[in-house]
């Protein structure tokens, strides 16, 4: 295992890999690196050295256990062990991250919400209340909160990502269309739905303008 040299890129693949193990599990009991690429049109070569980064246990011709290698993946991303954060932004997106299931198979327990719309503080919300911004220090503090998760409108971004931080998170799950300054200490992950949707429109265009000769 060479964990000191493993990459984001790999640390972004890893989950879609377990994914798939876990949806095979009780169809087979060992699988191929070759195996897992054909399964994403990837590059057998890059999916052995992801699982490398992970696991010892490939071997020639018999691959990996697929029971095995699922524990593995695991353990490596921490999945095993529940990690407890804070949402604040309890709108339609932020009601929809807390409604989402997936989260606990990777060990991630949103234990509340926070929101600054009086209407909002006090309901429920998949069974996790919305709390007042006022109550953010405390109940970071008291529950060792490591962990913050953003999903309020771009002006407020940088500001709840400063105050979450003085209250000891040290990890930020961005989703505000915007980039965060982050102390050397904190790590910010940025999911920019509006950068991905311009990708994807910009594409189609492009796409579609390739294709207006052709018809």
């Amino acid at each position: 295992m060479n964990e000191k040299n493993i990459s984001v890129q790999t640390l972004r693949r890893l989950p879609v890999y377990l994914h798939y193990l876990n949806s095979i599990k009780g169809t087979r009991k060992n699988i191929s690196a070759t195996a897992i690429s054909g399964a994403f049109g990837l590059n057998d070569v890059q999916v052995r050295k992801d699982l490398g980064a992970v696991s010892g246990s490939g071997r020639p011709k018999t691959g990996y256990v697929v029971e095995e290698l699922i524990e593995q993946i695991q353990a490596y991303l921490g999945c095993g062990t529940e990690t407890q954060a804070v949402l604040v932004g309890a709108g339609n997106l932020g009601k929809a991250l807390l409604s989402y299931g997936g989260f606990a198979d990777y060990g991630l327990k949103i234990v509340a919400a926070f929101d600054a719309d009086p209407k909002l503080c006090g309901t429920l919300v998949a069974w996790r209340p919305v709390l007042p911004m006022q109550d953010l220090g405390p109940f970071c503090r008291s529950n060792k909160i490591r962990l913050g998760i953003i999903a309020v409108p771009v002006a407020a971004a940088q500001p709840v990502c400063n105050e979450l931080i003085s209250y000891g998170v040290k990890a930020v799950w961005n989703f505000a269309p915007t980039i965060l300054r982050v102390p050397e200490t904190v790590i910010a992950e940025n999911e920019n739905l509006a950068s991905s949707l311009a990708i994807l429109s910009r594409h189609l265009q492009n796409s579609l303008a390739g294709n207006n000769g052709e018809e």
